[in-house]
Parts: structure tokens; C-alpha cells; sequence
């Protein structure tokens, strides 16, 4: 997360594989399709195998399985932060996921910063590899307020 900036809301999630952050994200996405908000899911890998893969084997209406897979799980930034560009001109919702390793997630963060002038319906989620950052985990969620779990959003109590 960059330090200083308030004018988005940030969240932070952890997860130990493709598939986890897929079963951690789906409800989430689930919901926020429901409200009519845009999503976009940032990823330094491709995710579309994995979750056609793991939609085939889950107990989801059809119709909310089409509304996931129409979201574009590849990995094709350049697209996605000029439709991040987009929805802020327009001033919609918009739920970004960022997906990766702790430098592709700041990377990213710092490209998007650079596009959002005080936009309060951006909300982004960032997703860290549990095992690259197991030992900073207290350090990253010193940053964040919330945490994403599978049951939703949760106040990450300070300690």
C-alpha cells in the first residue's frame, strides 16, 4: 500500500495458491456483481484455467458462474488499468484486485495512484503469496484496515 493516500479504500487478503485466492475472492465478486460494480482483477499470472477449473466443480447458479467468467482473469495489465482509467473518468464503482507478489502489488498500486484523483468509489483489495510474505505478515497489516476473508470484510484490529 502507499503510504498517505486516503483517497480509496484498501483491503488486503492472503492467499497460499491460484486456487485459494479464487474460493477467498468468489464471494466477494459474487456480491459486488450483484451491486453492479465493476470488477477487475490484476494478477502476475494467468488465472483463466484455474478458474473455469474451479468453477466446473463448484455449486454456483449458471448465470452467476457466466457473470465470473466474463471478468477477465488473464494476466493483461495494460487493458485493465486503461478500463481502471475508464471507470474513474465515469465515476463508477469499481473493485480492483491486485494479485501477486509484494512488488508486483506496489507496482501496480503506484500505476493506479497515478490515475485516481480523489475517486472514493475505487476500492482496491491487495493479495499477497502467503509464502513469500510470512514473516512480514504483522508489517503488511499494520497498513491496512480491513482484511478479506471469505466471509467477507473484516476490521483488522490494531495491536
Amino acid at each position: 500500500m502507499i503510504n498517505g493516500e486516503i483517497t480509496k479504500e484498501k483491503i488486503c487478503a492472503f492467499y497460499a495458491s491460484d486456487y485459494h485466492f479464487e474460493m477467498v475472492s468468489l464471494p466477494y465478486i459474487d456480491q459486488n456483481l450483484e451491486n453492479k460494480n465493476e470488477i477487475i482483477i490484476l494478477t502476475e499470472n494467468d488465472l483463466e484455467n484455474t478458474i473455469k477449473n474451479l468453477l466446473s466443480k463448484v455449486n454456483i447458479k449458471e448465470n452467476k458462474k457466466s457473470k465470473i467468467l466474463k471478468l477477465n482473469w488473464k494476466q493483461d495489465d495494460t487493458k485493465k488499468i486503461e478500463k481502471i482509467k475508464e471507470n474513474i473518468n465515469e465515476n463508477k464503482k469499481i473493485t480492483v484486485f491486485i494479485k501477486g507478489k509484494e512488488k508486483y502489488i506496489n507496482q501496480i498500486n503506484k500505476n493506479i495512484a497515478s490515475l485516481n484523483q480523489n475517486n472514493k468509489n475505487l476500492k482496491i483489495i491487495d493479495c499477497y503469496d502467503i509464502q513469500e510474505v510470512g514473516e512480514n505478515l504483522d508489517q503488511i497489516m499494520l497498513q491496512y484496515n480491513k482484511i478479506l476473508s471469505t466471509t467477507g470484510e473484516k476490521d483488522i484490529e490494531k495491536l
